[in-house]
């Protein structure tokens, strides 16, 4: 399955951005899809996670009650809705995909496909 990612821009402290992923090359709600971000100097971290049906979902505890990740299979489209932003959110962002569901959902080595990433960035 191939990605794309769009929506990444500037934004103001407090103010909201939605990003989106396309996948193509498969059938799409067969693959948990994810968003991570990189910041220069840091590892890739993990954002937030979600089943290939859309009812389950995962959020590492600093974007919770802020990001909202869900996905339009008819559309092969996964989005992450990011409001209340904070310029410690300023990030490359990028979606990945990959088969079934397990515990380590939030590791990156265990996500094969990946999408170019978008550049979000808060200003203070």
């Amino acid at each position: 399955v191939q990605l794309q990612a769009y929506g990444g821009g500037l934004v103001q402290a407090g103010g909201s951005l939605r990003l989106s992923c396309v996948a193509s090359g498969d059938t799409f709600s067969s693959y948990t899809a994810a968003w991570f971000r990189h910041t220069p100097g840091k590892e890739r971290e993990f954002v937030a996670v979600v089943s290939g049906g859309g009812s389950t979902t995962n959020y590492d505890n600093r974007v919770k009650g802020r990001f909202t990740i869900s996905r339009d299979n008819d559309k092969n489209t996964v989005y992450l809705q990011m409001n209340s932003l904070e310029p410690e959110d300023t990030a490359d962002y990028y979606c990945a995909a990959r088969g079934g569901w397990s515990q380590d959902i939030w590791t990156m080595s265990k996500y094969p496909y990946w999408g170019q990433g978008t550049l979000v960035t808060v200003s203070s």
